[in-house]
C-alpha cells in the first residue's frame, strides 16, 4: 500500500495535523514522505513595495522561513522513525494547487495527505481552499484531515479523564 506520500506544509497548526497523520499512515505501511512547502510570493504583494525591494528583501525571507518549515517537519518524521525528504517551491505564478498535483505527478506519489480547516459556506467561498482545489485536480489519492475535527476528538478524549479526576 502507499509508499510515496506527499505532504503540503505551512508551518500552520493544520497543515502539521495533516503531517501527523501522515507520520502515522508511514509507520503503518513503511512509506517515504516528501514534505512540500511552496513559497506563494503573490499571496503577500500589497502593491506598495517597488519590485526591486519586494524580491531582493522580502522572497529571501520568505524562502528562509520555508526552509526552516521544512526542516521542522523533518526533524519531526525522523523523530518518529519515518525518511522523510523536502521541496521548498517559490512560485511567481500559478496556484499551490497545481504546484502540489505537478509534484505529486513528477515524484510518481501514491497519497496525498494534507490538512484542512473544514470552513464551509462564506469562509471557503472567501478565503478560497487550497486543500480542496488540490482534492480536485490531483492525480492520486487525497486524505484530508480536518483540523476542527481533531480538536474535537481530543477535548472528547479528555473529558473522560478529567470526569474520573473529580
Amino acid at each position: 500500500m502507499y509508499q510515496r506520500i506527499l505532504v503540503p506544509i505551512d508551518g500552520s497548526p493544520t497543515s502539521l495535523r495533516g503531517l501527523d497523520e501522515a507520520l502515522r499512515l508511514a509507520k503503518l505501511t513503511g512509506a517515504t514522505l516528501r514534505l512540500v512547502h511552496v513559497v506563494d510570493e503573490l499571496k503577500y504583494v500589497t502593491g506598495f513595495e517597488t519590485f526591486a525591494a519586494y524580491s531582493s528583501d522580502v522572497v529571501p525571507l520568505m524562502e528562509a522561513a520555508g526552509e526552516q518549515i521544512l526542516r521542522q517537519g523533518k526533524e519531526r518524521a525522523q523523530r518518529a522513525g519515518i525518511k522523510a525528504e523536502t521541496v521548498l517551491f517559490t512560485s511567481l505564478a500559478g496556484r499551490v494547487s497545481e504546484l502540489v498535483a505537478e509534484q505529486a505527478r513528477a515524484w510518481n506519489a501514491e497519497l496525498i495527505v494534507i490538512g484542512t480547516h473544514g470552513r464551509h459556506g462564506v469562509g471557503r467561498v472567501l478565503l478560497g481552499s487550497d486543500a480542496e482545489q488540490v482534492l480536485r485536480i490531483s492525480p492520486i489519492p487525497v486524505l484530508l484531515v480536518n483540523a476542527h475535527q481533531a480538536d474535537g476528538e481530543a477535548s472528547r478524549a479528555a473529558a473522560p479523564h478529567e470526569t474520573a479526576e473529580v
